[in-house]
């Protein structure tokens, strides 16, 4: 599989506590993280809140500026292009954020905020932009009556699907998910993230997917990156990561799954009766 993305120690410092009369301290939210993901990979980053995840997520997409490393995205070193350099870029790396609520402009219609990619790329006349809407709808499973209706008027789930809509319009190459089901009931979860997993196979898109939540992690990706305090303590295939952790901090992540599936129940009872014997 070709290389979408490549990231190689990267960090991202802020300075917190700064005042008249303070200098302030360095927060490490990234610090020295390096992985790849491929065409039609999903990469799961898993880790618990304030750990980096979203940082990270943020400063591939240079919405924060790295302060230290490299960013490749489809070989291209891109860590040190300006606002405008990236602009042409935005429309090969998108992201879906937690709460749709939020990022969706409420005052406008679901119709102007799916054409507004098209619009701001100059990409298609105003009668095409109208035919690529109605047909980013049909993709994330929406009837073409929500053209007129505002975000507030759509449950959680629909608003999300929106907003991957928005980040699907202009057929991307890197889908960066943060937090994007962490907010919505279990149901509508697996709904999310199978339409997720549709759109990735039709598109073939890279996606790194940000979570908390181990389970969910599990069943969308690929691989898996656990990260703690800034760092990636563990990284590989989802099986060998669930199955065979090596990090004593994913196995304390992976302890905390409920058990609910006989599988899990098995294992903890085999590493209760482990820790016994010990």
């Amino acid at each position: 599989m070709e290389e979408v993305l490549r990231i190689e120690n990267l960090k991202q410092h802020f300075v917190s506590g700064r005042g008249i009369f303070k200098k302030g301290y360095i927060v490490k939210a990234v610090d020295g993280v390096s992985f790849s993901v491929a065409q039609g990979e999903t990469l799961g980053l898993v880790g618990e809140s304030g750990c980096g995840k979203s940082s990270l997520g943020r400063t591939i997409l240079k919405l924060y500026e790295p302060t230290e490393g490299k960013i490749f995205f489809e070989g291209r070193d891109i860590t040190g292009l300006s606002a405008r350099q990236m602009r042409p870029l935005r429309k090969d790396m998108q992201i879906v954020f937690q709460d749709p609520l939020e990022s969706l402009n409420q005052r406008h219609t679901v119709g102007m905020i799916l054409e507004e990619p098209f619009i701001i790329h100059n990409i298609g006349t105003p009668a095409e932009r109208k035919v690529w809407v109605k047909s980013l709808l049909g993709k994330v499973g929406l009837s073409k009556s929500a053209l007129g209706r505002y975000p507030h008027e759509f449950s959680g789930g629909q608003r999300q699907r929106i907003g991957i809509a928005r980040a699907i319009a202009l057929k991307p190459k890197l889908l960066i998910c943060d937090e994007s089901v962490s907010a919505l009931d279990v149901s509508v979860q697996a709904q999310i993230l199978n339409l997720l997993l549709r759109l990735q196979k039709e598109m073939d898109l890279a996606i790194i997917f940000i979570s908390h939540d181990l389970s969910v992690v599990r069943h969308i990706s690929d691989r898996v990156a656990v990260m703690y305090l800034g760092r990636i303590v563990e990284l590989g295939a989802v099986n060998a990561i669930y199955e065979s952790p090596q990090a004593d901090y994913t196995k304390t992540l992976l302890s905390a799954i409920p058990a609910t599936h006989p599988k899990y129940r098995k294992r903890k009872k085999h590493q209760a009766t482990s820790e016994n014997v010990a």
